[in-house]
């Protein structure tokens, strides 16, 4: 997409990279709010409550952090792309492969989306270094967040030794918890 406009002191290509890598964090932030809503309507088991009343001011928080990310793509003359279908279309991950599960094997699951969404803002976060400050604060204020619920996903896993398990699929993790 040709922009017609920026913000003072960008050079549209310059704008345009930003608001490529911006899209792919939109995709990836919305995906994890939708997901951490579905594995909040699934979980059960022992722990659920407390998993289930711990996922929805996750999803709040994801969900604006999408919004503040689709308002800076506008911002740099960008057209944010919130549909399904995109999402769909554009993501580079499979879809959450997990259904109605004990709490234990979606925070396994959960975990490694989480490792995901985290490793690839913090490639942002690098990529904006010399692009766009504005956009890079922005991204480690979110990256902050991310990781704290990351840590609160992991609590979850951890033995008395401090170990988590390690899996390379959700599925595998999950299967590894059941």
């Amino acid at each position: 997409m040709a922009h017609t406009y920026t913000v003072p002191g960008m050079d549209s290509e310059d704008a345009k990279k930003v608001v490529e890598t911006l899209q792919d964090r939109l995709n990836a932030l919305t995906d994890l709010h939708l997901t951490l809503k579905h594995i909040h309507w699934n979980v059960v088991g022992p722990n659920f409550i407390s998993v289930h009343e711990m996922l929805d001011p996750q999803v709040d928080a994801v969900r604006l952090m999408s919004d503040d990310v689709a308002e800076r793509i506008a911002t740099l003359g960008g057209v944010p792309m919130g549909t399904p279908g995109n999402l769909v279309a554009e993501r580079g991950w499979d879809d959450y492969a997990i259904g109605r599960a004990t709490t234990q094997e979606h925070m396994a699951a959960l975990d490694l989306v989480f490792a995901g969404v985290n490793a690839s803002h913090r490639e942002a976060v690098e990529a904006f270094d010399d692009l766009d400050l504005v956009s890079q604060d922005m991204l480690i204020s979110q990256l902050d967040k991310l990781e704290l619920y990351q840590w609160f996903v992991r609590a979850h896993l951890e033995n008395a030794s401090g170990q988590i398990p390690e899996a390379s699929t959700e599925v595998g993790a999950a299967q590894h918890q059941a």
